[in-house]
């Protein structure tokens, strides 16, 4: 259903926690290393027979010139998010999250922080969950969850009470 791709194996660091996101919500994925630059009939192919092979979401993660999803998203109607990776090339990440997030007029790109691979996976399955009630349905799961690890942050310091400094509430 989501199609995760990186234009190098390096990128898989960053990348496996929007793949680690979706299969804690049991949404299906395929990850495959696609360079915009090194393999570029690849790219073609994939952003071509994506929405053929069942792809509704391709999550496309790439680092310095970051050309992967803008090329990948002028291929596909498909929605593209991308991420901006922090490379051993890049000059802290701006080139790839300029690169990314720049893009001309027709060509969108859904674009998250620096190296938030997992924050793709949420908003892919978002996507999803807007069309299929269980993938819908885990998501509030992990809303919730996300409220509760808060809550439980507040108690735990009135407990060891901290002077009382900084306690909202």
């Amino acid at each position: 259903m989501v199609g995760i791709i990186m234009g190098s194996q390096s990128d898989l660091a960053v990348m496996q926690e929007a793949a680690e996101f979706l299969e804690s919500i049991a949404v299906p994925f395929e990850v495959t290393v696609v360079s915009a630059h090194r393999t570029p009939e690849r790219m073609v192919e994939y952003a071509q027979t994506a929405r053929h092979r069942g792809i509704k979401v391709i999550i496309a993660g790439a680092g310095g010139a970051a050309h992967l999803p803008g090329m990948v998203a002028s291929l596909t109607t498909l929605p593209v998010i991308g991420v901006p990776v922090k490379s051993s090339n890049s000059i802290d990440g701006w080139d790839s999250i300029l690169s990314i997030l720049q893009m001309p007029s027709g060509v969108p790109v859904a674009t998250v922080a620096l190296n938030g691979a997992k924050n793709a996976g949420i908003l892919a399955a978002q996507i999803i969950g807007s069309q299929d009630d269980r993938v819908a349905e885990e998501l509030a799961k992990f809303k919730k969850s996300l409220a509760e690890k808060v809550m439980e942050s507040v108690e735990a310091l009135k407990t060891k009470d901290w002077k009382r400094k900084n306690i909202g509430f």
